[in-house]
């Protein structure tokens, strides 16, 4: 995301003596992507951010995952994985469970109401959306707010953890990435700026605020990184003489943010329009999506819900985190739901929905999509909270009823 920002105590040049008041010197930290090649961000720290006194394994949350076979759709209540209570000594880090994944890309849930521990995603960046609740976000660069409706977009390797707020649940849907998530490149001009057309601009983007100075001595990071694990990660605790809040300013263009749903403005038109009008975030092999209250078609002969259709390239997968999903009437979904519906099978509405949406002008339904271009497979938590009723709602029968 190449829009400049600067924080805190930053020297006039890069690469150059920055000095404390007692004229000791400051550490310079270049955190960039694709070698040196891309965004980056320098921060300077008070002590060296590459310091470590100890190094023990992290036995990570069950990764392993089944392939969706036999090829069926299947719907997913996320809201059963956690039960009344047990969500207040979970945090958001250690308490995620697996839905769904492929060498691509990770979603989680979490129902949490702990403080992570500090937390570092080293295979990919993480764009973690707010279900309900709030949350302080701290990080190296500073401190986000969080609630509900924000996706919070954490670049690889920064340093952070999540503290939430108030009495109610944390419900937070990760998605983890073994690549960048960015806005997609047709929203973006050759030097980076988001465009006329786009769907949002850099004034909803809300970076951190700071810097977030801490004290402390062996203090633990939990790493999450390429390794032997299932899907090839691992997990490793590191412990730093110093607290790594210790960075005094930064500037660059690589930093985590957020962005509410609600600034995002629905495309519309005559007719149907199709998903990718309704993209956010785009990551190496997927994209998000999000469908959000919006007018509908206004052809005299239009169908508001969707058309039927077949993800010859792709596997969608659907999060229903508010409103009335109007295409799904009938089907079991409901706030909390997972959709997914694998590619090389026709999916659409619930019978009746297309009759059912003839005139209607507005929709109240909000959604976060994700659409791979790998097979997805399930993983613990997918397993754990499946509606196994769901693939048989468009014909009305399962398997039991075939003559």
């Amino acid at each position: 995301m190449a829009f400049y920002r600067s924080i805190g105590d930053v020297p006039p040049k890069r690469h150059t003596q920055h000095r404390r008041p007692d004229g000791g010197l400051y550490y310079e930290e270049l955190i960039g992507e694709e070698g040196f090649s891309s965004d980056s961000s320098l921060l300077y720290h008070r002590e060296i951010p590459s310091a470590i006194v100890d190094s023990r394994p992290w036995e990570l949350p069950d990764l392993s995952t089944v392939p969706n076979h036999p090829l069926k759709p299947r719907h997913l209540r996320l809201h059963g994985l956690f039960p009344a209570d047990g969500w207040r000594g979970l945090d958001a880090v250690t308490g995620r469970r697996l839905v769904l994944a492929n060498d691509d890309v990770r979603i989680s849930y979490a129902v949490v109401g702990a403080v992570s521990p500090l937390y570092r995603n080293g295979l990919g960046d993480e764009c973690v959306y707010v279900e309900s609740g709030s949350a302080l976000v701290e990080t190296v660069f500073g401190t986000l707010e969080a609630g509900e409706g924000d996706y919070v977009v954490v670049p690889r390797a920064t340093t952070h953890r999540w503290v939430p707020l108030g009495e109610d649940p944390l419900r937070l849907y990760a998605i983890e990435a073994n690549s960048h998530i960015a806005p997609p490149k047709r929203y973006l001009s050759r030097f980076g700026q988001l465009l006329e057309h786009a769907p949002y601009c850099e004034r909803d983007l809300r970076g951190p605020e700071g810097p977030l100075l801490a004290e402390g001595e062996d203090v633990e990071v939990y790493v999450k990184h390429r390794g032997p694990g299932a899907h090839g990660i691992a997990g490793t605790v590191l412990v730093c003489p110093t607290h790594p809040f210790d960075v005094v300013g930064w500037d660059g263009c690589l930093y985590p943010y957020a962005f509410n749903v609600r600034d995002f403005e629905p495309v519309t038109g005559r007719v149907h329009q199709p998903p990718p009008v309704h993209q956010v975030f785009e990551g190496h092999n997927f994209v998000v999506c999000n469908f959000v209250p919006r007018k509908v078609d206004y052809h005299p002969l239009s169908i508001p819900v969707p058309y039927y259709h077949s993800n010859v390239d792709s596997d969608e997968v659907m999060f229903y985190c508010g409103g009335d999903y109007e295409a799904r009437k009938g089907s079991g979904i409901g706030q909390g739901s997972v959709s997914l519906h694998p590619g090389g099978h026709p999916h659409g509405p619930q019978p009746g929905a297309y009759e059912r949406s003839i005139g209607v002008e507005f929709f109240d339904e909000l959604a976060v999509m994700v659409d791979t271009f790998r097979p997805l497979e399930l993983g613990e938590g997918g397993r754990a909270c499946e509606d196994p009723a769901y693939p048989w709602t468009w014909s009305g029968r399962g398997p039991e009823g075939r003559s």
